[in-house]
């Protein structure tokens, strides 16, 4: 994976999307705004040790944890059934920078191609994954962790 080196606070682009999949992404953030939000049921939260996290990403934050793969922030983001006051526009999972992590995140583009958002902030060592289009974060959720087991049964392989 090539870093984008930059002296800035600016996080940099590192997935690639084309020029229509942005204007897609555009459309489908102009119609979302102008909806109607009706909250249908609250956030669903479980407990990662003494952490609360959104429900939906549970199993991959269990495997980074498991696979030493340092997360800070997480969020299983909206859908028309989550309560619109209380989430993030997109899923996404921020993964603190090493090797195993690059390892995984370069897997993870590759896997999830187009679905994925992924964004690196050189001053603070981190990626920023996120689902690309609003309304796919529960699928962003269950192919996030379906990478992650790929990834931990690999390394797990390897090592045997």
């Amino acid at each position: 994976m090539a870093y984008i080196s930059t002296k800035d606070d600016v996080e940099k682009v590192i997935s690639v999307h084309s020029k229509a999949q942005w204007e897609r992404r555009d459309v489908e953030l102009s119609n979302w705004a102008k909806r109607t939000k009706c909250k249908r049921r609250s956030k669903q939260t479980a407990l990662l040790g003494n952490i609360e996290v959104d429900v939906e990403l549970l199993g991959a934050l269990t495997l980074f944890k498991r696979m030493h793969i340092q997360t800070e922030f997480s969020c299983a983001g909206v859908s028309p059934l989550d309560d619109p006051e209380d989430h993030s526009l997109y899923a996404y999972i921020t993964i603190i920078a090493s090797k195993r992590a690059e390892r995984f995140v370069e897997m993870a583009m590759k896997q999830m191609r187009h679905r994925l958002l992924v964004t690196f902030e050189s001053s603070r060592n981190r990626y920023d994954l996120s689902s690309f289009y609003i309304g796919h974060n529960r699928s962003f959720c269950l192919l996030l962790q379906h990478c992650a087991e790929g990834f931990y049964n690999g390394e797990r392989e390897a090592a045997h």
